[in-house]
């Protein structure tokens, strides 16, 4: 009987402490977040789950395009990468490193598929616009190879997402502006 209370007692004090938590992690349901390996998602809610007999707090992110769901630990959120949206500022900085000129090197294509693979899992915008505009090719430019295409394809779609959700904006126009930015450089 001692031995219920005391459980329950400690209960009541783990979800006092989780509650807390819930307000630190800064994220809200409904919010943008990016996760960097997988892009722009929706915070669904945070939820207290219990996982190998541990009581853990949970941020779930819905990726609808994608149609997936991940769970990540409140305390492990900023460990993960997992951020707010880029601010209007920051996007700007995206689209005007997509202006400039292409630097391939002249590596090996794997080393610099690799390096291309890092800046997107980066999750940062600039360095997903460097990609973008590095592999960009125009109609009077060779044809891009097949991982060349799946890589500018993935960088390209990060970053659509990620400006269609700060600019408010439907992914078809967001796309646009970015066709349109790279047409003008």
């Amino acid at each position: 009987m001692v031995e219920k209370v005391a459980k329950k007692a400690a209960g009541a004090v783990k979800e006092k402490a989780s509650a807390a938590k819930d307000k630190d992690s800064g994220f809200r349901k409904g919010d943008f977040v990016v996760y960097p390996t997988h892009g722009v998602g929706k915070v669904m809610g945070i939820e207290s789950q219990e996982i190998s007999g541990h009581a853990l707090q949970v941020i779930i992110i819905l990726f609808d395009k994608d149609r997936m769901t991940l769970r990540v630990p409140v305390a492990k959120a900023k460990n993960s990468g997992l951020r707010k949206l880029s601010s209007k500022k920051v996007m700007e900085t995206a689209l005007q490193t997509l202006k400039g000129r292409s630097r391939v090197k002249r590596a090996m294509w794997s080393r610099r598929a690799q390096e291309y693979e890092a800046k997107i899992n980066s999750g940062d915008p600039v360095s997903i616009a460097e990609v973008v505009r590095d592999l960009h090719r125009n109609a009077d430019q060779p044809d891009q190879s097949y991982s060349e295409r799946q890589i500018y394809q993935a960088a390209l779609d990060r970053l659509v997402r990620e400006l269609a959700a700060i600019e408010g904006m439907d992914e078809e126009a967001a796309t646009e502006r970015l066709h349109q930015v790279m047409k003008a450089a």
